[in-house]
């Protein structure tokens, strides 16, 4: 596929997008495993913005997710910058993402000097967890089922909508929760996105 840049030098607009995507790959099908990322390739991603809601993109809409997500400050993920944002630069320029970025793996890994999984976030901040794994994900893709697929994309969504959530209370509040596995119970971590 053509790598394609974009000019987003008239800025991006007010409010969040939050993004995430599923593969058609996981890391140990590709040469390079996690080192090659970008090779995963895109099996849909979802978004959601205040202004149009939730939607999914496939495989051959991502140049013009690119050209959306320019349209956005900040850019919402969980591990977007080691994630999403390289398994979206096998389709274009990806480097705009990293300034507007809002990756809150990245904030909490920080400040805990350890990495968490979204599931134990939502269940600690939200009292909900996600619809499945990413193994899950490319499984059901493969499977070509119809029914399957839109299983895929209704489990992106979801963590789109887990991830805004938790962005939001985080934002709103200046803390999260983690599940607290050493003392049990939960553990609140103040942010500032």
């Amino acid at each position: 596929m053509k790598n394609l840049a974009f000019d987003f030098s008239a800025g991006a607009a007010a409010g969040p997008i939050v993004l995430d995507i599923e593969t058609q790959f996981l890391s140990h099908e590709v040469a390079g495993g996690w080192g090659a990322v970008d090779k995963l390739k895109v099996a849909l991603a979802a978004t959601w913005d205040e202004k149009n809601g939730s939607r999914i993109w496939h495989e051959d809409q991502v140049p013009a997710l690119l050209e959306e997500l320019g349209r956005f400050d900040p850019v919402v993920s969980f591990n977007g910058e080691r994630f999403d944002f390289k398994v979206l630069a096998a389709y274009g320029d990806t480097s705009f993402l990293y300034a507007r970025s809002v990756d809150m793996l990245v904030h909490l890994s920080k400040s805990l000097g350890f990495r968490v999984k979204l599931d134990s976030l939502a269940q600690a901040t939200l009292g909900r967890g996600k619809t499945g794994t990413g193994t899950e994900s490319v499984e059901w893709w493969r499977s070509g089922d119809p029914e399957l697929r839109r299983k895929v994309a209704e489990y992106c969504r979801m963590d789109v909508e887990i991830t805004r959530d938790i962005y939001l209370f985080g934002k709103k509040n200046g803390y999260v929760f983690i599940e607290d596995l050493r003392r049990g119970g939960r553990r609140q971590v103040s942010v500032s996105w």
